[in-house]
Parts: structure tokens; sequence; C-alpha cells
């Protein structure tokens, strides 16, 4: 018997049960089956204008387009006035291959990234707007070494993708993927920063120094 397992016994001797009555596995199996959720904060009420209050009270960047095809240009003229080179790498998310970025002048690299790529842009899968945060799923359409390695992350969010709360994004996840969801879900404050070293506040410690949030569909 493993010390897992002594454990589990201690604990079922303790509150005199065995594990195998039905009652107790059926509240269990109800409880995984109906996902309930926990005490929302009345701050998780709230919407597109409490996402971006609070994406800039952590520092991110955000510009508002009023549709999809205005995404690239918006991207082109962050990097231009941000004095950044002209190049970009994304994944193959087809909400943003089927953006006009043939209308612009940058030279876009598609696929991971190996570390070497200044600029890159992903594709939101949900923002919280109690945080400001943003909810970024892996695979081969965004993924996870765009959001990690380069100095400027660029994130195109649709406001109908904001949400108010965490749990929000869960319910969104179990009706998009079921049971097979994505192996890496990241929660994004804002850029990467710490003040471990003697206080003083870094930005781009352990990931982007930039995150410019592009909100497309606002209104």
């Amino acid at each position: 018997m493993s010390a897992r397992d002594e454990i589990f016994v201690g604990l079922r001797r303790s509150l005199h049960v065995t594990g195998n009555e039905a009652p107790r596995r059926a509240a269990v199996e109800a409880r995984l089956r109906e996902s309930p959720r926990g005490i929302v904060p009345a701050r998780g009420q709230g919407g597109l204008e409490t996402f971006c209050a609070e994406a800039l009270r952590a520092a991110a960047t955000l510009t508002t387009v009023a549709s999809a095809d205005d995404v690239p240009a918006e991207v082109a003229r962050y990097l231009r006035d941000s004095n950044l080179p002209a190049t970009l790498r994304m994944g193959a998310d087809p909400r943003l291959e089927a953006m006009p970025w043939g209308a612009t002048t940058l030279d876009i690299a598609r696929g991971a990234s190996d570390g070497h790529d200044l600029n890159a842009v992903s594709a939101a899968f949900a923002a919280i707007a109690e945080t400001g945060t943003l909810a970024m799923v892996s695979g081969p359409d965004n993924p996870t070494t765009l959001n990690m390695l380069p100095d400027n992350h660029i994130v195109v969010l649709f406001a109908k993708d904001v949400v108010g709360d965490f749990e929000s994004v869960f319910d969104r996840l179990r009706r998009r993927y079921g049971k097979e969801i994505p192996r890496t879900l990241n929660f994004i404050t804002g850029p990467s920063r710490s003040a471990d070293i003697e206080q003083t506040l870094l930005f781009g410690a352990h990931g982007p120094r930039r995150l410019h949030i592009v909100l497309a569909g606002a209104g």
C-alpha cells in the first residue's frame, strides 16, 4: 500500500465510511458533471469598460478597431510608432489568417517561436473583465511560445469574447472543447515584470516586456 493509499484509508476510517457509499459517489459524480460555481465578486459582473480599465492598470496598452479587417493596419501602426521592426510571427489561427495582412508591409513568419522573434501576434480565447486578464489556449493556432518568448506580444481580442469572471472562461472551455481541452491555458495580465531584485520593477523578466491589446468589434 502506498503512502497515498494509507492517507485515504485513515481519512475514511475517521469519517466512518468506505468510499463506496452510493450517495457519496453520486454527489461526487454530480459535482464533476455539473461544475457548480462558487461565489463571484461584484467586479466579476463587469464588461468591456471594466476590462479596458483593468488591462491599462496592469500596464498593458490597448487600442480599439471597428472590425477584424482593421487589425493588420493597427498592428503595423503600433510597431511603427513604437520604433520596432516591421516583423511579426503568428500561428495558424483562422481568425488571424482571414485578416488582410497583405495590405501592410509587415514581414510575417508562421509557427512557434524559437526565441529569436522580437514581435508576435496571437488571438485570445477569451478575456476576464474583473482583472483585465487574457485567456490564451495552446495549440498550432496560437503557440504558447508566442506568449512567452518575443519581447513584444500583440494580442487580438474580439469584444464578444470578453466575460466578467474566471468561471465563465472555464464554462466556455467546456462548451468549446468538452473533455479534450487544450494542454495549456495561460492567463496573462499585463506585460511580464518582477521587483524581486532590490524592489526595482523590471519589465520583461519572465516574458514579453510589452503587451499590446487590439480590441476588435467593440463599437
